[in-house]
């Protein structure tokens, strides 16, 4: 949010990554989605487009830059922080049904 604010704010109008350098691939970031979940879903592996990339760690160099912003907050710990605040939000909602693939089913 912080960086959000900081290219708001800012003279810099350009694009800029705001992710984290953290380096991980996908299924990493899918098994550790699994763990804080607790979930038994299966990871579906699809084939990748052309162009993506095997691991993702997003080049912030341009937002330390221009906006003297770099994340404070770890990837794990901002998952984990996504999740638990989603888990209040369903808690607070009542009964949910989950649909879609990979959605368990509801018992009878």
């Amino acid at each position: 949010v912080d960086g959000l604010h900081a290219l708001m704010n800012g003279d810099y109008d350009g694009p800029v990554n705001l992710g984290n350098p953290d380096e991980f691939t996908m299924k990493e970031f899918a098994q550790y989605v699994k763990k804080l979940t607790k979930s038994e879903s299966d990871i579906i592996f699809l084939e990748k487009t052309q162009d993506d990339p095997n691991k993702r760690k997003p080049d912030i160099s341009l937002a330390k830059e221009k906006l003297g912003w770099e994340p404070r907050v770890t990837v794990k710990e901002g998952l984990s922080k996504t999740i638990t605040y989603f888990q209040q939000v369903l808690d607070e909602a009542g009964e949910i049904i989950p649909t879609g693939p990979g959605a368990s089913k509801p018992q009878n």
